[in-house]
């Protein structure tokens, strides 16, 4: 299946005009899923039958090392070498985990937050996630999940993208709901704002890339690496695809909101002693004081070696 089914589209009008709008977003776990959480036990259920357990954050914070990097799927990634990044460094969002296996040996861990990601890649998930990945999944794409396939959430450890504006099982939260909550931050426009306790919800910004940001910059001890995060060539073919199979991309039009988020981000990551770098040569984030550090930029053969390998 190569979009989302026409029923979701039905699902989600039905809800919101009988539930309304503070609740519109019920559309992303109905019908079929729930999620219990207490002190006690976190688990995922679908059609009354626990598919996962919740991993909590510190399983994310004992796998990870003083630097982690959001590697996104943008084209810039195809001029990388990645050779020399860590294991258990990355955090790889949507169809970065085609990375997996060829130039990144093991994740750190997988973030997927769009639902139509799962209707148009499924085969790319079954085929790059390996049982036991830990997994940053939102309630719309554990729900899609188990439509699709329940079995196949049994064996991952899954964290939850859980939206702080629109949360599991609660109405809607207006900004000054949010700005009641001691681990939010937001700017003074009210427009971006940014979790210090993700497993509490996070905010979503236009992009993956945010949510996992926020993840990252709990668990992070010395520094953050965006690689990939290109937003300015949204309309090219991620690195993955070409002209002739690319999925539509609104992250060029959410460029402004992204942006405002992850400067928030940039300003909470000085406080706690935590840099940002971006390796993405193309990447907007340079218009925004990001900077650029070619690092990872893949370098040219020298003319000796290439006369010397073996014609094939």
């Amino acid at each position: 299946m190569r979009h989302r089914p026409w029923h979701r589209s039905v699902i989600k009008s039905g809800v919101r005009v009988f539930l309304g709008s503070s609740l519109a977003h019920v559309q992303d776990w109905f019908p079929g899923l729930s999620i219990i959480r207490s002190q006690a036990l976190s688990e995922v259920h679908y059609r009354g039958a626990k598919v996962a357990s919740l991993a909590g954050m510190d399983q994310l914070r004992e796998r990870c090392d003083e630097t982690i990097y959001i590697v996104g799927s943008g084209p810039s990634i195809g001029d990388c070498d990645l050779r020399s990044l860590e294991t258990n460094s990355a955090i790889l969002l949507n169809g970065a985990i085609e990375l997996t296996g060829e130039r990144i040996a093991e994740p750190l861990a997988i973030a997927i937050e769009d639902e139509r990601f799962v209707w148009r890649h499924g085969d790319m998930m079954r085929r790059k996630i390996a049982p036991g990945s830990l997994c940053l999944f939102s309630v719309a794409v554990l729900r899609a999940l188990c439509e699709i396939d329940k079995g196949w959430v049994v064996d991952k450890s899954i964290i939850l993208i859980d939206d702080i504006r629109k949360p599991y099982g609660a109405h809607r939260r207006s900004l000054d709901d949010l700005k009641k909550l001691q681990y939010v931050r937001v700017d003074a426009t009210g427009s971006a704002g940014f979790s210090l306790s993700p497993d509490r919800g996070v905010f979503l910004g236009g992009s993956v890339a945010v949510s996992a940001l926020q993840f990252a910059l709990y668990c992070a001890k010395q520094m953050i690496g965006f690689l990939g995060i290109d937003i300015s060539n949204a309309g090219e073919p991620r690195f993955y695809e070409d002209a002739s199979n690319m999925a539509f991309s609104g992250i060029a039009r959410a460029e402004q909101r992204i942006i405002q988020h992850l400067v928030l981000a940039r300003q909470i990551a000085v406080e706690r002693g935590v840099s940002f770098v971006n390796y993405s040569r193309v990447s907007a984030l340079r218009k925004y004081d990001f900077g650029y550090d070619d690092r990872f930029a893949a370098r040219p053969e020298p003319d000796d070696f290439r006369s010397n390998r073996p014609k094939i």
